[in-house]
């Protein structure tokens, strides 16, 4: 087995299957349909919302996580909450939970710094993001530690910045980060995976194989986690907004793990495959990674 036809089998493996993809925008619909019908009087299952996260920017991995839906609030419903005294975040998420609720029996809402209701479903969850859209085509969101208050975001930069560099590199930079979610996954690594598609696109603006066949792919796992780890205590910036996010170094001895065994399985994929299998099989898992012909 080459090292091009082992990563095409390899990403054969992670991605999302034509039902896997049905269902999430099966379930989008469910969830929406209920929030238009309550805020707008309309039975419509997309209007107002978009994909955000992972499905927004076509990065998902099987087996599927949460579905991320951003849903934009009608702006009255923002003056409303304007008129309230305390935490109008927090009561704002409740109230959607309460709408939701009405429609989902399982309905629970999420505390804490992510502005969403979790919406489960029996084969994912779907995470809504309710958010009020600004003249800039930004969002507030709500955050709701310390007495709330609203947070800018640019879902729109975001999955734009993932599309110009999956552009710029011939599909490098989706297969990049689905197999890097991979490994966060299978090896439990504390990384955020917005993280990685961030450092991602640092990483093959100036990789010297950058726009290359899966015949590199190999060579790119390898200097991709040589390049997370100079990350280390470093920082990212998010698309339109500018915020920076320390990067901490939690991750950084399963990086460097990882690392290593890209290193010795490059070494062995021109003398020996099915002893590199076996390396990449420790960064990624057997299911998923494939070892021999």
């Amino acid at each position: 087995m080459g090292v091009a036809e082992r990563f095409e089998k390899f990403h054969n493996n992670i991605l999302l299957t034509q039902q896997q993809h049905q269902d999430g925008a099966d379930r989008r619909q469910s969830v929406v349909k209920a929030l238009n019908k309550h805020y707008r009087g309309t039975s419509s299952g997309t209007d107002n919302s978009l994909f955000v996260g992972s499905r927004g920017k076509f990065t998902s991995i099987r087996p599927p996580r949460d579905v991320d839906v951003l849903y934009a609030m009608p702006y009255a419903v923002y003056e409303r909450f304007q008129k309230r005294s305390g935490n109008r975040q927090s009561a704002l998420l409740q109230e959607v939970k309460n709408v939701l609720q009405a429609a989902f029996s399982t309905t629970s809402y999420i505390k804490g710094d992510g502005p969403v209701v979790k919406v489960p479903f029996s084969t994912f969850n779907v995470e809504l993001i309710p958010a009020f859209q600004l003249d800039s085509g930004k969002y507030w969101v709500c955050f709701t530690k310390d007495g709330g208050s609203y947070v800018t975001a640019d879902y729109i930069a975001e999955n734009d910045a993932v599309r110009a560099s999956n552009d710029d590199t011939d599909g490098q930079t989706r297969e990049l980060v689905r197999m890097m979610k991979k490994w966060q996954e299978y090896c439990s690594v504390p990384i955020r995976s917005f993280w990685i598609e961030l450092i991602a696109i640092e990483f093959l603006r100036g990789w010297e194989h950058k726009g290359k066949t899966r015949l590199y792919h190999d060579y790119m796992v390898r200097d991709f986690l040589s390049y997370l780890k100079s990350k280390r205590f470093g920082y990212v910036a998010a698309p339109g907004t500018g915020e920076f996010m320390s990067l901490g170094d939690s991750w950084y001895s399963k990086a460097d793990n990882a690392h290593g065994r890209a290193v010795k399985a490059c070494s062995l994929e021109t003398s020996d495959v099915g002893a590199a299998g076996d390396e990449w099989q420790k960064i990624f898992g057997a299911i998923s990674m494939p070892r021999i012909p």
